[in-house]
């Protein structure tokens, strides 16, 4: 099956609930790679890859959040799968601003 890649930007309360290692968690237990980050701003960010039901399922996790999240709005982007650098599911350093493609 052929993998997809996908950048996510989560807005709400998403930082100091766990959901960096919430979304690491579940993308692990579905082989997708990538990393996830908070950025300065408030938001969490994510740039991962896999094959479409992988991706499917995280969507609606990320689209949840853990239980003490609070998800207002998810933008997501389908990317070139060339952008991802990682072979497994990493947690990054606080961002200043949002991956760009390119």
């Amino acid at each position: 099956m052929s993998s997809l890649a996908r950048h996510y930007l989560i807005s709400g309360r998403v930082q100091g609930v766990g959901f960096r290692n919430y979304t690491k968690k579940k993308a692990t237990q579905m082989g997708v790679i990538g990393w996830v980050r908070n950025l300065e701003d408030g938001r969490v960010e994510a740039l991962v890859c896999g094959d479409e039901p992988a991706l499917t399922r995280l969507d609606r996790y990320i689209s949840h959040g853990p239980e003490l999240a609070v998800v207002e709005s998810v933008e997501r982007c389908d990317v070139d799968k060339s952008v991802i650098e990682v072979d497994t599911f990493t947690v990054e350093q606080t961002g200043e601003a949002p991956w760009q493609q390119g």
